[in-house]
């Protein structure tokens, strides 16, 4: 409208109010004054501003000041709304577009069956060491429908899905803020405001442990030399001994019909000392791979009772939450007394050299006991993780009674962390519970 008001097309514009007309001052001024020079007229009919007017301009200024402020006291109150239902621990979802959930007739979050397989199906495949784009191409070969009722699936959501914690039955809010009422953008939350982390919200469809160990195996896949992510099994899991990359494959001879597929280390070419690492068949990995099973299984009545030893003795944490418990009531009661000393200080005259010995004195404790609670979680999470990957493993290896005659995928993914190759005759296949 404004375009077309310079252009010459419109005289005069009719608005309803002045809050109503820009976003700031600045914004209204620049507007008006723009149009003015055109000898273009605004009425602000609730104001009953003419801006041809003398005295247009200084109750435009005045006008778009009480306006902007006006702007800005409505949305800190809506902030203020929405971050007290965050302290009260009210999660909402846009069921529309999240997969696993729905609204049942009073309004309680519930698990929406159909949808909560195929996210189970999802955190199952990528912990199998499938990547996101991958599994959307199985759902959509599969002709599953996604949360809109079509078959179209991405990797990009997929990815999100994995890392959304909502899954766990908990939720973290406030992870990104508005930067200003104006702009309106928005900002990842780096701490710079509270979030807020309700547990236990409703009901899971993954367990923390199965969300915990997909957030390190995002981890671990970034951190590769190499990210390149082909549809192998052996994708991301052969290493190569002298440099540290990944094995990626190769196509020999790709128009002749002794056209091969090779596996060799994705930077064997690229450095000035090339790395000696022999390639491989996919076959023969297969065969290295079966061969590795097959003696971990011949010896599967030790390694279960070393990981349990290790579940049992090792990654214990009962005693470790109830010094957690502990600590946490130390942290809490400090916390207050540090309030209790800030507040007195505020209300009462007294000795500020005493003052702000007592402070730094409490402080000090308060500090000591924060990191100390904050090591403990951490040595706890770390024990809780660890357990969770054991029996995970176990359990893979628990369901295979017999030695394997051909090669499985499934239980290579479940039970192999890597592949590292020195030479033709010096291959060492690592297991998942070696790595705990």
């Amino acid at each position: 409208m404004v375009s077309d008001a310079l252009d010459g097309k419109i005289d005069l514009i009719i608005t309803r109010s002045v809050s109503s007309f820009a976003r700031n001052t600045i914004d209204s001024l620049t507007t008006v004054r723009k149009l003015k020079e055109k000898g273009i007229e605004i009425y602000f009919e609730k104001e009953n501003i003419w801006t041809l007017d003398s005295k247009g301009e200084l109750l435009i200024t005045i006008m778009s000041s009480l306006a902007q402020e006006e702007s800005r006291s409505l949305s800190e109150n809506c902030t203020w709304g929405i971050r007290k239902r965050f302290e009260e621990g009210k999660v909402k979802m846009s069921y529309d577009s999240f997969l696993g959930y729905e609204k049942d007739k009073e309004g309680n979050i519930v698990i929406n069956e159909r949808e909560a397989k195929i996210v189970k199906y999802i955190y199952s495949r990528y912990l199998q060491g499938i990547a996101p784009n991958t599994i959307a191409k199985e759902l959509e070969d599969k002709q599953v429908l996604n949360v809109r009722g079509t078959i179209k699936w991405y990797g990009s959501t997929i990815k999100s899905m994995l890392q959304n914690e909502k899954y766990t039955g908990n939720a973290i809010f406030q992870k990104t803020y508005s930067t200003d009422f104006l702009s309106k953008k928005r900002k990842v939350n780096n701490g710079e405001v509270p979030k807020y982390y309700v547990e236990n919200s409703h009901s899971s469809i993954i367990t923390k442990e199965q969300f915990e160990l997909v957030q390190e195996e995002f981890e671990k896949r970034g951190n590769l030399k190499n990210k390149n992510i082909n549809k192998s099994v052996f994708a991301n899991k052969v290493i190569c001994g002298d440099c540290g990359s990944v094995y990626t494959t190769k196509t020999w001879h790709s128009t002749s019909k002794y056209k091969r597929i090779i596996f060799q280390c994705s930077n064997k070419y690229k450095n000035k000392v090339r790395c000696s690492t022999p390639h491989f068949y996919e076959e023969e990995l297969k065969e290295i791979a079966l061969n590795a099973i097959n003696d971990l299984i011949k010896d599967k009545a030790s390694i279960i009772e070393s990981c349990n030893l290790v579940i049992n003795q090792v990654l214990q944490t009962e005693e470790l939450k109830v010094k957690e418990e502990t600590l946490i009531i130390e942290v809490d009661k400090l916390s207050k007394e540090l309030n209790q000393l800030v507040a007195s200080n505020a209300t009462i005259i007294q000795n500020q050299a005493d003052y702000d010995e007592k402070y730094n004195n409490l402080y000090s404790k308060y500090s000591s006991a924060i990191n100390k609670l904050k090591n403990l979680q951490a040595t706890i999470q770390d024990k809780s993780l660890r357990k969770s990957k054991i029996k995970q493993f176990l359990k893979a290896l628990q369901s295979q009674d017999k030695l394997l005659t051909e090669f499985s995928p499934k239980l290579f993914l479940s039970l192999v962390d890597k592949i590292e190759v020195y030479s033709k005759d010096n291959i060492k296949v690592v297991f998942k519970s070696e790595k705990l």
